[in-house]
């Protein structure tokens, strides 16, 4: 059995063993938006850090087209297993540095070595615990998880690591803790149930669905055409959302962003990005974090 913390670069996924790959009918949206965007995710999935970029793109340029659920796949119940090369949370360090290289995105794998989890269903029920709060709040929450257990090598299955996550971005922490405790053990089993209703095998998954029942999959990791692909498929009459280059918009848009997601979103050349952001660092316009592999740029 493969190790769901094996993360294959090159298919641009974090898949789960011995799943159905026979999904079975997606509903179609009810939703005032033309197209249904499932996503199946998890808080430590390194692929799904991978896409960032490719998925904030594509709600500047598509979002009003998009109705996106944001669903847990629980990728790492705990380490009662020992295959693939991954017996032990040590062993994943190295791999989670291999794939930050690959995808230009910061990923620093010591946190295995330094306070590894013991599983990523906390994360992920912290994460239904914030929906119930606001939805809005919620992705920013997301957002903040990963950039923990990515950059700063937090644990984020622990509570005290959940809890400045989510002061960071706004939330009622003791609201949270209460809903954490309770109902949203229940929300995140039914995202599980669902993800094996629909064959999920790894992460990210994305359905596309549209008012007529269509659907189109996008399995893993894939360049920012493939997710455009899609949605013209589904709506050809989408159009591109033209949007606001300039870092200063960009940066109120998402506070933090990578280099890579930086250049994606300013359509610049990389090293072009990386002297313009770190000129404006030296200026005091930005912050900037550097970790191991890569650094994250937020606004002042």
């Amino acid at each position: 059995m493969q190790n769901s913390l094996i993360c294959d670069p090159n298919e641009g996924v974090c898949e789960i063993p011995d799943r159905s790959v026979d999904a079975q009918k997606i509903e179609t949206t009810s939703a005032t938006k033309p197209i249904r965007l499932i996503y199946f995710t998890d808080p430590i999935c390194s692929s799904c850090w991978g896409i960032e970029p490719q998925l904030r793109k594509l709600k500047l340029e598509y979002g009003q087209y998009l109705e996106i659920e944001y669903r847990m796949g629980g990728l790492l119940p705990d380490w009662s297993y020992n295959s693939g090369g991954i017996s032990k949370p040590s062993d994943v360090a190295g791999h989670w540095d291999e794939v930050s290289l690959h995808y230009d995105m910061p990923i620093d794998g010591d946190v295995w070595l330094e306070d590894p989890l013991h599983s990523s269903f906390p994360p992920s029920i912290a994460f239904k615990a914030a929906q119930m709060q606001d939805k809005s709040k919620a992705l920013l929450f997301l957002r903040a998880m990963r950039e923990l257990v990515f950059l700063h090598k937090k644990n984020i299955a622990k509570w005290e690591n959940l809890e400045i996550a989510a002061q960071n971005v706004g939330l009622n922490a003791e609201q949270l803790k209460l809903d954490y405790q309770n109902k949203a053990k229940s929300l995140f089993e039914a995202d599980l149930d669902l993800a094996k209703q629909y064959g999920v095998r790894g992460f990210p998954t994305l359905f596309f669905v549209n008012e007529t029942g269509q659907k189109e999959t996008v399995y893993g990791t894939r360049p920012y055409s493939l997710y455009e692909t899609a949605i013209l498929k589904l709506h050809p009459k989408s159009k591109k959302r033209a949007y606001d280059k300039n870092w200063e918009t960009l940066f109120s848009t998402y506070n933090t962003l990578t280099l890579r997601e930086f250049s994606e979103l300013s359509e610049r050349p990389r090293a072009e990005s990386e002297k313009q952001l770190n000129a404006l660092v030296d200026k005091g316009a930005l912050k900037v974090f550097r970790s191991k592999n890569g650094s994250i740029w937020n606004s002042i």
